[in-house]
């Protein structure tokens, strides 16, 4: 198993879903096979325009032939796995590369940077995990804790010591089976739930989407929540497409399908609500969802029909 690098973007001329699938020409086949079973990290190349650089994870499940696509393969991605980085990581922060693998003998940028999947080596995977996730490092669980007294791992911290620059880091023994378990508490939901509201917050410039309120609190913590139109529990992803933020009354109102969104964001409030005048009045002027910042970061309109579907009531 290795460790790889998928490049996608927004408008790829590819028939991807970067939580559910990939799919790459035959050239690639034996890389992307290669990180059957394991982690590959997903990047927008710089040429593309706001580029979000190395931007999420993902397990890879399998490679399958695609049925729709002669000498094309999809790489299908291992359901819940996929999760998008709080603090996108560029591709060279300033100092140098932060995939230093790409780098030859002559310290310049080969040729290998050009490939749409490659494989990257676990400490450079795990620089990327680090930078992409800084804020909660040091708080990924252990999933195998057996001792409630032992710290959890923590991801490598800047300016830690790396051997010959953007070399190996320096570790202790059992170095990589430590980096085996800090990257396997990405599937733990105390920490998926965590990144997940950074990452939706962060889309909607901690304001609620419903209300338009942005409430800070003394501890200047933002008084909203990153709310799953598609719900965990019903196979929802944990990407921003399936997230939107909303403050405590809005989020309980959307959950017990009392308010909805449809697929133009126009804000839907249920005809069962026993006090439609005073849910109107929480929401905002404009009756349309207020966010996210970025427009491909909207929620898709397979979950909110979802949502209309299954718990709105209409």
């Amino acid at each position: 198993m290795t460790f790889g690098v998928f490049i996608h973007r927004a408008d790829s001329i590819y028939d991807d879903s970067p939580a559910e699938r990939y799919q790459f020409p035959k050239r690639y086949f034996e890389r992307a096979s290669a990180c059957v079973g394991d982690w590959i990290v997903y990047y927008e190349p710089v040429k593309v325009r706001g580029s979000k650089g190395y931007y999420a994870i993902a397990r890879v499940s399998q490679i399958v032939p695609d049925p729709t696509a002669p000498n094309m393969f999809l790489a299908l991605i291992e359901p819940g796995s996929y999760l998008e980085f709080p603090n996108p990581v560029p591709f060279d922060d300033g100092s140098g590369v932060v995939e230093a693998g790409l780098l030859n003998e002559q310290g310049r940028i080969s040729g290998r940077a050009q490939a749409a999947v490659r494989p990257i080596s676990p400490q450079d995977f795990d620089r990327i995990l680090a930078r992409g996730l800084a804020e909660v490092q040091a708080q990924l669980p252990r999933e195998d804790a057996v001792d409630a007294g032992t710290p959890p791992p923590s991801l490598p911290l800047e300016g830690e010591e790396w051997r010959g620059g953007w070399g190996e880091m320096r570790q202790a023994p059992f170095a990589y089976a430590q980096e085996r378990e800090r990257i396997s508490a990405m599937t733990t939901r105390v920490v998926r739930d965590r990144v997940f509201r950074r990452v939706v917050l962060r889309a909607y410039g901690e304001r609620c989407a419903v209300t338009g309120l942005k409430l800070i609190n003394g501890g200047g913590r933002a008084e909203v929540a990153a709310a799953h139109i598609r719900p965990v529990e019903h196979n929802g992803p944990d990407i921003i497409n399936n997230g939107v933020a909303l403050s405590g009354t809005a989020h309980w109102m959307f959950d017990r399908g009392m308010i909805g969104f449809s697929d133009d964001l126009e804000i839907l409030i249920s005809r069962q609500v026993n006090d439609r005048e005073g849910v109107e009045s929480v929401i905002n002027k404009t009756r349309r969802m207020i966010g996210p910042l970025a427009a491909r970061d909207r929620p898709h309109p397979a979950f909110l029909s979802w949502h209309r579907e299954h718990c709105f009531k209409a």
